[in-house]
């Protein structure tokens, strides 16, 4: 990290610059974080309405907006210290006007963009976008395997996201680009886990380079608690894991990249898997938390308060309408979150956290 600050002093002899702006711009990437991605809720306006998320479930209190690119643009000055930049949060990214502004600028400064969708807005012409804007990523967002996917993720058809998934492969061909790798983020309801073995068969010879299974970690509401898998033992955990074991093997004799996440209530991990010590959330609203789950787009103070959902509060750390994303990174409260992880005092937020326990 201080050799990019020594760099900069030593170069200045043969950079005709003023010497103040070389010791400025030295600091600013001294105290720039170094992440392993940065994920941006582009939009929080979506046009489906999946039964289990949060968007759906609490619509009379819901925010829609979308990020401003005057907001995204005060992002700029970290991005090139970013690996990966994730376009995506609560809504429909698609839906932001600006979007592939934010790719343009978001790859002008040197790092990989992904984003998921539910398909349902790529047309002919924003796939032609997708491909000429060398997008690193795009992911469709499923819960089946079927046109019965409409029933979970309302507003959404599973014909028209394949096809959208064909015409992408067929452009890029045109095109004789690689990018974007297509995945399917697949959300694993246990009312549908019997769909797991036509999974590979689903999704071999379309061109996928991955496809990551994922469970209910947010429950929106109490009648979907039925609908999460959480093993309430080893012995079911074990018997889960050789089920979704056989279906990545399956894959890969088909040409399919699998992946799984499955709650392990045995064994809790030191960090959860949104990486909060070298990631970050950036909402709509332009506010910077930790990950996603800790920053809805709601009106608070709460959503649920019983004993099985207590009261939901936003975490976040400051807004980069306000600051820059070095001072909020390395202010002493986010500091003290994150080394929170080293310790067994965890925050109240992360403690009983779902993703603290996914292998």
């Amino acid at each position: 990290m201080f050799g990019k600050y020594l760099l900069g002093l030593t170069t200045l002899a043969f950079m005709r610059v003023p010497y103040w702006k070389t010791i400025k711009d030295s600091l600013q990437r001294l105290y720039t974080p170094e992440l392993d991605w940065i994920q941006i809720e582009v939009s929080s306006h979506c046009d489906a309405s999946c039964i289990y998320c949060p968007h759906a479930v609490f619509r009379n209190i819901w925010l829609n907006r979308h990020l401003p690119l005057r907001t995204f643009r005060r992002l700029l000055p970290a991005l090139s210290e970013v690996k990966l930049v994730y376009l995506q949060g609560w809504g429909e990214p698609f839906q932001n006007p600006d979007f592939f502004e934010m790719v343009k600028l978001a790859k002008d400064a040197g790092c990989m963009v992904g984003t998921s969708t539910n398909g349902m807005l790529l047309n002919g012409k924003t796939i032609g976008q997708i491909i000429e804007s060398g997008m690193d990523i795009i992911a469709f967002s499923l819960a089946g395997i079927d046109p019965n996917n409409g029933m979970i993720r309302k507003g959404t058809k599973f014909e028209t996201i394949m096809e959208a998934v064909k015409s992408i492969n067929r452009e890029k061909a045109k095109a004789k680009t690689t990018l974007p790798s297509i995945n399917i983020a697949y959300m694993l309801l246990r009312s549908r886990i019997d769909d797991l073995t036509g999974l590979p068969v689903a999704f071999s010879g379309w061109g996928i380079n991955q496809i990551v299974i994922s469970t209910l970690d947010f429950i929106p509401d109490r009648k979907f608690v039925t609908e999460a898998i959480f093993p309430d033992n080893n012995e079911e955990y074990e018997r889960l894991r050789a089920q979704l074991d056989k279906v990545v093997a399956r894959g890969r004799s088909d040409g399919l990249d699998i992946h799984y996440n499955l709650y392990n209530p045995s064994r809790r991990r030191k960090v959860c898997t949104e990486n909060v010590q070298y990631s970050l959330f950036v909402s709509s609203d332009g506010t910077v938390s930790p990950c996603v789950f800790t920053n809805m787009p709601i009106k608070e103070p709460s959503l649920q308060d019983d004993a099985m959902f207590p009261p939901y509060r936003r975490l976040t750390f400051g807004n980069i309408n306000e600051n820059t994303l070095s001072r909020i990174w390395n202010q002493k409260d986010y500091k003290n979150f994150r080394e929170s992880f080293n310790t067994d005092r965890l925050p109240e937020t992360c403690v009983k956290c779902p993703k603290l326990y996914i292998t």
